[in-house]
């Protein structure tokens, strides 16, 4: 009984679950000398597979331009898949959210790093994240959005 009140949470699984790269206007914008912009979009997502496990992706998409032309577009996915059992809700949505994305991004910022190099192009180093803040952020922003068309005061 006691062993199955124990909290639980161990990596299955860590994968590049999509990544593509694509230079629509190479040859010619490679012989551009002006210095190009760079967009990068970050995402987080968690989904239920069965009871208790998990797959937490987290995406990039890093598109560089110059003027109005791609010079090269990646987008990357990389996922893994989490055992969490007996734990508060709460608390899932914690590990989910934080340490999640925290095991799996540095092999999301490798392997970005790695095809746009392989691309041709120095490598694109995405910064650290901290995926605390950002989950913070979005709790607050739910709860905002949730008492927000009320308008009366609670």
């Amino acid at each position: 009984m006691s062993d199955q009140a124990t909290p639980q949470f161990q990596i299955q699984r860590v994968y590049l679950k999509d990544l593509s790269l694509e230079q629509p206007n190479s040859p010619g914008i490679l012989l551009e000398q002006e210095q190009p912009s760079v967009d990068i979009q970050l995402g987080v997502d968690a989904t239920v597979v069965t009871e208790g496990i998990y797959e937490v992706s987290v995406t990039a998409t890093v598109q560089t331009k110059i003027k109005d032309k791609t010079v090269f577009l990646v987008e990357a996915k990389q996922a893994g898949i989490f055992e969490i059992r007996n734990l508060a809700e709460e608390q899932v949505g914690q590990l989910l959210g934080i340490a999640c994305p925290q095991i799996v991004y540095p092999y999301l910022r490798g392997n970005v790093a790695d095809v746009i190099q392989r691309g041709g192009f120095p490598p694109v180093h995405l910064a650290e994240i901290n995926f605390q803040a950002m989950y913070e952020q979005q709790q607050a922003q739910a709860a905002a959005a949730a008492s927000a068309p009320t308008g009366l005061p609670q």
